[in-house]
């Protein structure tokens, strides 16, 4: 009897990449955060990974687009989905949209969200290593 990976792991392994281009994102938000003009972007997890499950069951890996080819390239592997801009809660004088308040916690959010999913893969993996010794 063989051992279905995609099976076993179930969406899991599509959410912690997602969850690491959406760390990315939210760096490269911070970074540009005194940046006159940047616009502050983010990607929409629950969106994607939900048209990920319905288009491909889980089963097919993650893939990023983006608008403009300088933008994100080392992360092509990440996330289908376009990235969005996020609604400034006070514009700056500077038309910068970054609220490094808000990324910040979102940063963080993420972080934890990461570590949970993660926690459960670890968690999975130790289950299948016990039910192929037999234990």
């Amino acid at each position: 009897m063989s051992i279905s990976f995609s099976n076993a792991l179930g969406i899991h392994e599509q959410a912690l990449e997602l969850r690491v281009n959406r760390a990315e994102v939210l760096a490269n938000n911070l970074a540009n955060a005194d940046t006159p003009g940047f616009k502050a972007r983010d990607l929409d997890f629950k969106a994607i990974l939900g048209n990920e499950m319905n288009n491909h069951g889980g089963a097919k890996p993650l893939a990023m687009s983006t608008t403009d080819g300088q933008h994100l390239s080392h992360a092509n592997g990440g996330a289908s989905g376009e990235l969005l801009y996020r609604t400034p809660s006070q514009p700056s004088v500077d038309g910068n949209t970054v609220d490094t308040q808000e990324e910040m916690a979102e940063f963080m959010k993420n972080t934890l969200q990461y570590q949970s999913s993660f926690q459960f893969l670890n968690g999975k993996f130790k289950s299948l290593t016990n039910a192929i010794r037999g234990e």
